[in-house]
């Protein structure tokens, strides 16, 4: 019997009009995080970097939304993968290459360009593994390598906390220091050292609501000191990858040990 409440018609061979608009959103919040990216490159080039920072973080929030949407809509597609993709890219290689690039790099000459070109090519580089290797790897609770978006937010927090460097006898420290916020996350993200996952967590919602007070606390402390609550969540992260290699090694020693 047909549905009285359905005030659209089915067609045999046609989706609903309120379907095809699922398959959308996705594909809109990707558009939104391409032009986060975009807007981040052109606030960076005209010099304005403490509003050119925050559209990298809104690119990451997006970012998360645009694939958990898919698939909780069970809208998942080749296309919204690879636009996707295409849409890192630009928001988490070349936004955060050229707003490092307007921070610091630019008084290095060609060093500054190789900093910010290295970093560039290993967002693609590692963009273009997790396409290969996402059907292939088995362990969900970790990424190979660190993400481009946590790459992208190391240099989008620092530039956000620390918008003018030091200038005179510290001139150089601050270089250096640009040049590590460029070369540092590069070399992570082409790495093999594993980082957390947050997509298989199982925070409890539902059993407790000690999670949400969690989340609303955090968001505060995001609301109220963002130069320094978004730089110690950006440096957590990169720190969590070493510790979580730090102790595989060390359960593998002790696993290795009964054997010997």
């Amino acid at each position: 019997m047909a549905n009285l409440f359905d005030l659209e018609p089915r067609v045999p061979g046609k989706e609903p009009r309120r379907r095809r608009g699922l398959f959308l959103l996705p594909s809109l919040l990707t558009v939104g995080n391409l032009f986060c990216g975009y807007a981040c490159i052109v606030y960076s080039m005209s010099g304005q970097l403490e509003q050119a920072a925050p559209f990298i973080g809104i690119a990451i929030v997006l970012d998360m939304l645009d694939g958990r949407i898919a698939r909780l809509t069970n809208t998942t597609s080749a296309f919204g993968v690879e636009f996707d993709s295409l849409a890192d890219v630009i928001s988490f290689g070349a936004a955060p290459a050229v707003l490092a690039f307007e921070w610091g790099l630019k008084g290095l000459g060609q060093i500054g360009w190789a900093a910010g070109f290295i970093f560039l090519s290993a967002a693609a580089i590692r963009l273009a593994r997790f396409n290969t290797q996402t059907h292939s790897q088995t362990d969900k609770r970790y990424f190979i390598g660190m993400p481009t978006p946590a790459a992208a937010g190391i240099a989008a927090a620092t530039i956000y906390a620390m918008p003018g460097l030091p200038e005179g006898d510290h001139q150089a420290i601050a270089a250096s220091a640009a040049v590590a916020v460029m070369l540092i996350p590069a070399a992570l993200m082409v790495s093999t050292i594993r980082f957390r996952s947050f997509k298989t967590i199982n925070f409890g919602w539902g059993r407790s609501y000690l999670p949400l007070l969690v989340f609303i606390m955090l968001v505060a402390l995001v609301a109220t000191h963002p130069r320094v609550t978004l730089v110690i969540f950006a440096y957590a992260y990169l720190i969590a990858g070493f510790v979580e290699m730090w102790i595989t090694r060390m359960r593998a020693r002790r696993e290795a040990r009964p054997a010997a």
